[in-house]
């Protein structure tokens, strides 16, 4: 029997409880998980402050202590050309049955392209999003209990609040 392998992308700026539970979820409907991070190229930013060295870290880390089933971490950098993103995306991904996201972008490519997209309900959208999270991070308040205590200790090990700080500044 063909395995079911699923298929979800973020940008992880940084990995939280909400992409948490959307895998968790995604991973009582697949035999197999591929996380995709996008935009891996990015890093050094307001938005996008995390390597994408540091994201697999947070991600493969975080999966270890909460999912049984195989996962595979992969960097995608953004190509800047939409009508060939999905291509890109499927070259260096291991293959994938189904979509799982629900940005509207990435569903509509893949749509296109003919493959399964499944939008999955976000979890505390409010409080569990990489906005969120960053915005805290800069502000002094707690952002700690909205990503797993692994995830804390990355950012922590590669001082990624300061990194935020410094790189959310201006001259």
């Amino acid at each position: 029997m063909e395995k079911i392998r699923g298929f979800y992308i973020g940008r992880f700026q940084p990995y939280h409880y909400g992409h948490d539970s959307v895998i968790k979820h995604i991973a009582e409907e697949v035999d197999e998980i591929v996380i995709g991070i996008g935009s891996a190229q990015l890093s050094h930013s307001p938005n996008n402050p995390f390597t994408a060295g540091e994201r697999v870290l947070m991600i493969t880390h975080a999966l270890e202590e909460s999912v049984s089933l195989p996962f595979y971490v992969i960097p995608i950098e953004d190509i800047q050309r939409n009508a060939l993103w999905v291509s890109h995306a499927r070259s260096i991904s291991p293959p994938f049955n189904a979509v799982y996201s629900s940005n509207p972008l990435v569903v509509r490519l893949f749509c296109e392209a003919g493959t399964e997209v499944i939008s999955p309900e976000m979890y505390q959208r409010k409080n569990y999003s990489g906005t969120e999270i960053r915005r805290r991070m800069l502000a002094g308040e707690d952002w700690q209990s909205l990503v797993p205590p692994v995830v804390v200790d990355v950012i922590n090990e590669t001082d990624g609040v300061r990194r935020l700080h410094d790189v959310s500044g201006s001259d």
